[in-house]
């Protein structure tokens, strides 16, 4: 009996625990999307159900008569989708390099993507801006590209490699000996298998963009090259604060297109990261 009391306890703390980090996750999600609702300007007023319901903020972002809204949103789209691209690519070339071939430097090279990874890149903000600057990618959406690519480059290496060591290197063999060159192997036996680890690289490149403010307000100068965190905060800050009411109704619609993905890729995502934890 002692022990069938000690299972229920044990499960009914093991509910507590995970209800409370359920209503600590969900609250400010809840919030943000009620406040959106809320016709009124200030946050003042603004509950998790608001009153009196409206949509009249999401038709101002909608209206490109008074906002950019929209312009914003498509060069977020456009920057995570190419930065997204881009990383697939860097990433699943250098790190199959990695994983199956033996050359000067490797040891030294996975090193220093260890220790790249560790450094985030506005701790570069001053050397980003400056080359920006000389190469003249100031204030252009290519130049935020290629910073976000070569940031997204050290992490993801590491993290395809774990996976694709994990693929036996027999079927590599096997398919060499069937006459099949190295650019075969690598795009019909390797990344076929490597599907997991490739929709998780593909997630994380594309939420950094899309979610970034730091490195883009830096980088953007003009209001028609704004991505959605730079626009969005834009608009507040000219109207003194009296806007978060429309720049949650901008926030909540930032999540659509991450949702979309994660949706579309969930049963890549739980068996990629797994994998992509074994290092070697």
């Amino acid at each position: 009996m002692s022990t069938k009391r000690h299972k229920i306890v044990r499960l009914t703390l093991s509910y507590l625990v995970i209800l409370f980090m359920f209503a600590v996750i969900l609250y400010p999600v809840a919030w943000v999307v009620g406040s959106s609702f809320n016709p009124g300007n200030s946050l003042s007023g603004s509950t998790i159900i608001p009153e009196n319901p409206s949509l009249k903020h999401y038709a101002y972002l909608f209206d490109v008569t008074q906002s950019k809204y929209l312009f914003w949103y498509w060069n977020s789209l456009k920057i995570s989708v190419l930065t997204m691209i881009l990383t697939l690519i860097m990433v699943s070339l250098t790190a199959y390099s990695f994983s199956r071939y033996r050359f000067a430097g490797r040891k030294n090279g996975l090193m220093t993507f260890l220790v790249l990874q560790m450094i985030p890149n506005f701790a570069a903000l001053i050397a980003i801006y400056v080359l920006a600057l000389v190469t003249g990618l100031l204030d252009s959406h290519w130049g935020l590209i290629l910073v976000y690519v070569g940031g997204q480059i050290p992490m993801n290496t590491y993290l395809m490699k774990g996976y694709l060591d994990t693929i036996p290197k027999e079927l590599d063999e096997s398919a060499r000996m069937d006459g099949a060159g190295h650019l075969r192997i690598f795009f019909q036996i390797v990344m076929p298998l490597a599907k997991p680890i490739v929709a998780v690289v593909g997630l994380f490149s594309f939420i950094a963009p899309l979610t970034d403010f730091i490195i883009a307000s830096v980088l953007l100068r003009s209001e028609s090259n704004f991505t959605l965190a730079v626009g969005l905060y834009d608009m507040v800050a000219k109207q003194f604060g009296a806007e978060f009411t429309k720049f949650a109704a901008g926030s909540v619609l930032i999540a659509v297109p991450i949702a979309i993905l994660f949706l579309s890729l969930q049963k890549y995502f739980v068996s990629g990261l797994t994998a992509g934890g074994t290092k070697g």
